[in-house]
């Protein structure tokens, strides 16, 4: 990795050029972990960038780095984050983390009335969806648009999704919920008044990092006997 300055910003239509790289990477690195994401188009990426729903990372000289868009579902009921994906070259980095911060709070500007849902199967995405204020939830609490689940069809785990009725896979669903997370910066700020601190806070984000070590082991036993009980549907 080259020492260049990085640069995330929203994407404009000025970076369309750089579709067909993001769209070759995203389909790559799913091969490579075993697992998938919805298959998009070069012309589908460029759609995003011309509406303003897109986030992408640079190096000073134009080299891409990672990109991540906005879906909307169910009349905007529901907004996704989607796409997520890095250049191998600067995984590790901390430049993922910025970019979910700066397409979270693209999403929460376009649409703060919405509920911002992911699924993934990355521990290191779903920490940095939990520091953003997403909670891990049920499948049921997701979008039922079927246009959304039909996306699934791309990835490698397709069967397993369908075979659980869609209600469990080797993804975990997380869900930022806006009237839910007003509710709890209330009640911190009067506990704050009322205790003259914020400890509230800081105890609440210590209470997640002791936790995330065995949640992180849960996900991989889930994953583990979802993948075992699958092999054996197919033997």
């Amino acid at each position: 990795m080259n020492e260049n300055k990085l640069i995330v910003r929203l994407a404009t239509p000025a970076d369309k050029h750089y579709a067909e790289q993001i769209t070759t990477e995203m389909e790559v690195s799913a091969k490579a972990r075993g697992t998938g994401i919805a298959k998009r188009s070069p012309d589908y990426i460029r759609q995003k960038m011309e509406e303003g729903k897109a986030v992408i990372a640079l190096t000073d000289d134009g080299s891409w780095v990672g990109f991540c868009y906005i879906e909307e579902w169910e009349h905007r009921k529901y907004v996704a984050n989607s796409g997520l994906i890095v250049a191998p070259a600067y995984r590790k980095t901390g430049v993922a983390t910025e970019i979910k911060r700066k397409i979270f709070e693209l999403s929460r500007q376009k649409y703060p009335n919405s509920k911002i849902f992911g699924l993934t199967t990355g521990l290191a995405v779903m920490k940095i969806n939990s520091d953003l204020g997403y909670e891990p939830v049920t499948y049921s609490e997701l979008t039922n648009d079927e246009t959304f689940w039909k996306g699934c069809q791309s990835c490698v785990n397709y069967d397993i999704l369908m075979s659980k009725d869609r209600k469990n896979c080797l993804c975990t669903a997380m869900l930022f919920d806006p009237v839910e997370a007003a509710e709890k910066q209330q009640l911190l700020q009067s506990a704050v008044q009322q205790n003259g601190a914020a400890a509230p806070e800081r105890d609440e984000k210590r209470h997640f990092k002791d936790n995330f070590n065995l949640f992180a082991r849960w996900i991989r036993f889930k994953q583990y006997v979802l993948l075992k009980a699958s092999k054996k549907r197919k033997v």
